[in-house]
């Protein structure tokens, strides 16, 4: 079975390293990005299953711009969108294009789950039920 490609964008190390290591043991490969430009180059190298992508990333970019490249290349790419707190003209372009918005921080288990609507393998992503080691 092929494991699943996910993409990590945020500007924050610490939440890198966590989302990567709780990702790569329920099985997913993950790609981290700190900011849109090192997101570009990881969607231009690698062919993704899912975007997580943080809405403030730099003062000249948010969020929307990386998912709307990711979009670009391949349109079907469902994409999340993390954030510590969202405008309403946020939510409201999240909810029109069918983004769900995850609020930080963020619990395990509604990462999880959010991930397995859009992620469908058999029993979870390495054949098992996932867990929260």
């Amino acid at each position: 079975m092929d494991k699943k490609q996910i993409l990590v964008v945020d500007d924050e190390p610490n939440l890198l390293v966590t989302y990567r290591m709780i990702l790569q043991r329920q099985g997913f490969l993950v790609d981290v990005a700190i900011s849109s430009e090192e997101a570009r180059r990881c969607i231009d190298s690698v062919k993704i299953d899912l975007l997580l992508c943080d809405l403030s990333l730099e003062r000249q970019e948010s969020g929307f711009a990386v998912i709307e490249y990711a979009r670009q290349k391949y349109p079907t790419v469902p994409a999340v969108l993390l954030t510590g707190y969202a405008t309403r003209e946020a939510t409201d372009w999240a909810d029109q294009h069918d983004i769900p918005v995850l609020f930080k921080p963020i619990e395990i288990e509604q990462l999880l789950e959010t991930i397995a609507r859009f992620i469908k393998t058999e029993g979870g992503p390495n054949g098992s039920r996932p867990t929260n080691q």
